[in-house]
C-alpha cells in the first residue's frame, strides 16, 4: 500500500512508515484492511490542507487485564496499526461521534460520514477495537488493534497432491463471464483500488468521477452489469 498512499498524499505531506520487526500475524480480510488504511490516510490528508506529516506504524502489543479493560478488549496479544497526522485535530464532541455512521463535518457532497464507521465496523467484526486520540490543532492518532493469529498463515497456493489421490480441482475464478462494472467515486485512489480488485476477479471496469460522467455512461450503448457508486457525489 505504501506507493499508493504516497501518491494519494501528494507532495505537501511527508509520509513515514515504521514497520515493527517480527510483526505477528492477524487473520483479517485483505481488501477490507487495505480499504480501512486508505480511508484513514485520506482523512489524514484532508485534515492537513497546508501539508504536514503522516506516520503509519505497526507494533505487537500485549494487553493485561487493566490495559485490555481500558480499551474494551479481552486480555491477550494484538497487532496494532497506527495512523498519525499533524493536522487540525478534532474537538472532544466530534471525536466522540467520529465512528458514527453518516456523521461528518465536511460540506454536503464532500463526505458521507461512512469512511470511519466502516473502518470501525471492520475492526470490530475482526475481533479488535479502534481508538482515537486527538486535540484541536494537535493532530489525530487512530489505533487499530487486531487480535494475534496463532494458526498457520493462509495462502492461495494449492496443496500438493498426494500420491494416488485425485488431482485437486482448479480454483474457480469469479467474473469469468466478463461482467462490466461501472465504478463511480470522486476520490481517484478509491476508484483505482475498487477497479484493481474487480479487474483481478476478471471483470471489465469503467470509471466515472461524478454523477454527470456516470449518467453519460449509463445512457450510452455500453452494456453494464453492475453499478458501484459513492453515497454522496459532488453535483449529484
Amino acid at each position: 500500500m505504501e506507493e499508493l498512499i504516497r501518491r494519494t498524499m501528494g507532495p505537501d505531506v511527508t509520509v513515514e512508515v515504521i514497520p515493527a520487526p517480527g510483526l505477528w500475524a492477524t487473520l483479517v480480510d485483505n481488501n477490507q484492511l487495505e480499504n480501512a488504511l486508505l480511508n484513514l490516510c485520506i482523512n489524514a490528508r484532508d485534515a492537513m490542507p497546508e501539508g504536514g506529516r503522516l506516520t503509519i506504524e505497526t507494533a505487537n502489543r500485549c494487553l493485561d487485564e487493566a490495559a485490555a479493560r481500558a480499551k474494551d478488549l479481552p486480555p491477550g496479544q494484538y497487532v496494532s496499526l497506527v495512523v498519525r497526522d499533524t493536522g487540525t485535530g478534532m474537538s472532544p464532541e466530534v471525536a466522540a461521534r467520529a465512528f458514527d455512521p453518516f456523521f461528518t463535518t465536511k460540506p454536503l457532497g464532500v463526505g458521507t460520514g461512512l469512511g470511519l464507521s466502516m473502518v470501525y465496523g471492520f475492526v470490530r467484526q475482526s475481533g479488535g477495537q479502534a481508538r482515537i486520540l486527538t486535540e484541536p490543532g494537535q493532530g489525530t492518532t487512530i489505533w487499530l488493534n487486531l487480535p494475534r493469529h496463532h494458526g498457520p498463515a493462509e495462502t492461495e497456493a494449492e496443496p500438493a497432491a498426494q500420491a494416488g489421490s485425485a488431482p485437486a480441482p482448479a480454483p474457480q475464478r469469479h467474473g469469468t463471464s466478463g461482467e462490466t462494472v461501472l465504478v463511480v467515486d470522486d476520490e481517484a485512489p478509491i476508484r483505482m483500488l475498487v477497479s484493481d480488485v474487480l479487474s483481478g476477479l476478471g471483470h471489465t471496469t469503467l470509471e466515472a468521477e461524478d454523477g454527470a460522467a456516470a449518467l453519460r455512461l449509463l445512457r450510452s450503448a455500453t452494456p453494464l452489469d453492475l453499478l458501484i457508486t459513492d453515497v454522496g457525489l459532488p453535483g449529484a
